[in-house]
């Protein structure tokens, strides 16, 4: 008897590349999970460093500060001054010294703030310490999505303030905390000590 070669069955091709079907959406699932979960991974990477800089760069300026007040026009302002505005957010503006990038050797220093609004954390920058009654800030966001921010200031009997100056406190608290809280709902919490 002799077997003839047969080739496969329609049915057979069929089940075949239902299979090879069923296995190629498997795999592009996968594949764009792993896509998705990478892309996620490296947005909420670039989230956090961008956090991290935000802090360095609050630190940073805070711990130059100096008790300088300024002169604007004919009044005075404290060299520190922080309160908390109408939307329950802390804004703080201060001395601090010099720029770091600042081609004019002769600059005493510099007046800095950081405000929340618009749910933007911003740095503010003024020409000098110094000014006259118009001059404009110039104010950066630093980072996006913020809900509050709430900065307190450490007296001289261990009691955390809201506001500064403060009656028979020196010009710059002994610390500050810093707590920033998220869209998301994350709260970070920094304690940043002055002297």
């Amino acid at each position: 008897m002799r077997v003839t070669p047969r080739g496969f069955t329609l049915v057979e091709v069929l089940v075949a590349l239902a299979i090879l079907a069923i296995t190629v959406a498997l795999a592009y699932r996968g594949t764009a999970a792993l896509v998705d979960g990478e892309v996620r991974l490296t947005s909420e990477a670039t989230r956090w460093r961008t956090l991290d800089a935000v802090f360095t760069r609050l630190e940073a300026d805070l711990r130059q500060a100096q008790p300088r007040p300024i002169r604007v026009g004919a009044a005075r302002e404290p060299a520190w001054l922080a309160a908390t505005e109408a939307h329950g957010s802390s804004a703080i503006v201060f001395s601090r010294a010099g720029p770091e990038f600042d081609a004019d050797p002769g600059t005493a220093g510099q007046r800095v703030g950081y405000r929340l609004r618009d749910g933007a954390l911003e740095v503010v920058y003024w020409p000098g310490l110094d000014r006259s009654p118009g001059t404009r800030e110039t104010a950066w966001t630093l980072v996006r999505g913020v809900t509050r921010l709430r900065i307190e200031h450490l007296d001289a009997d261990g009691g955390w303030r809201d506001t500064w100056p403060r009656f028979g406190e020196p010009e710059i608290p002994r610390a500050v905390r810093v707590l920033l809280v998220l869209d998301s709902g994350e709260a970070m919490d920094r304690w940043i000590a002055l002297r």
